[in-house]
């Protein structure tokens, strides 16, 4: 891109005209004048340079190589993860790399088990999804209301490799459970109200008056046979979907 622009100019005086000024203040002497044709074309360029000048389109800005490389900051400045900890802060009991109780040697239910004296509920169904392990779907049965919840699976003497029992709490507490009149030996995930298991209580025995709880707050409590989590790959810490709960 270039700009030009208008230059009124007035010519010098000539050598002849200068030496024949006859006012003492403008004469010029011989020597000057004979430079006077150069120095008004000297002076004629450097004005019309002033006016007639080039303007360079400034040059593509080159992005540089670390453009989507920065670390994120927190607002105290801090860096931070860019996938962050989507469990950081909440109640976790970690699943141990070995169960703290060693897997059941029953092939069958508790010889010990009572005779069930009323017979199981007729409970709705629903089923849990396991997001992050690759895992089965498993149909269960739904312990809605208290003495659903207070029955459980009590006094079954079998119970089918991808099915379980669910209990739904109206407020997140961390629950006790225990296996009174309980035959089969169970895994507990304790799951928090956005799909969440916040802990697992693994292979817990038979017709145990014990209580067993993870220390953190759920909504719901899921019930396998045991061992079923563990060879599963499923761990606390993981998400669920609840379909029909």
């Amino acid at each position: 891109m270039s700009s030009r622009c208008a230059l009124a100019t007035r010519p010098f005086p000539s050598a002849t005209s200068a030496t024949s000024t006859t006012s003492a203040a403008l004469a010029v002497p011989a020597a000057l004048a004979s430079l006077a044709p150069a120095l008004g074309a000297l002076l004629l360029g450097i004005a019309l340079g002033a006016c007639e000048r080039r303007v360079d389109e400034p040059l593509p800005l080159t992005p540089s190589s670390d453009v989507g490389h920065v670390a994120p900051t927190s607002s105290t400045g801090t860096p931070t993860s860019s996938t962050g900890t989507p469990n950081a802060g909440r109640c976790i009991r970690p699943t141990p790399s070995a169960p703290e109780r060693p897997s059941p040697k029953l092939t069958g239910p508790d010889p010990a088990c009572p005779e069930d004296p009323t017979g199981p509920f007729q409970l709705a169904n629903g089923k849990v999804v396991f997001l992050e392990a690759k895992a089965p779907d498993v149909t269960v049965e739904i312990a809605r209301r208290e003495p659903e919840r207070a029955r459980g699976l009590m006094y079954r003497t079998s119970m089918a490799e991808n099915r379980g029992m669910i209990f739904v709490f109206q407020q997140p507490s961390n629950h006790s459970f225990w296996m009174h009149n309980t035959c089969i030996p169970l895994d507990m995930l304790f799951i928090d109200a956005d799909g969440t298991i916040v802990g697992i209580e693994e292979n817990t025995p038979t017709l145990d008056d014990s209580t067993f709880e993870v220390g953190c707050p759920s909504t719901y409590v899921l019930e396998l046979n045991a061992g079923w989590a563990r060879r599963h790959g499923v761990v606390a810490g993981q998400k669920v979907r609840l379909d029909g709960i």
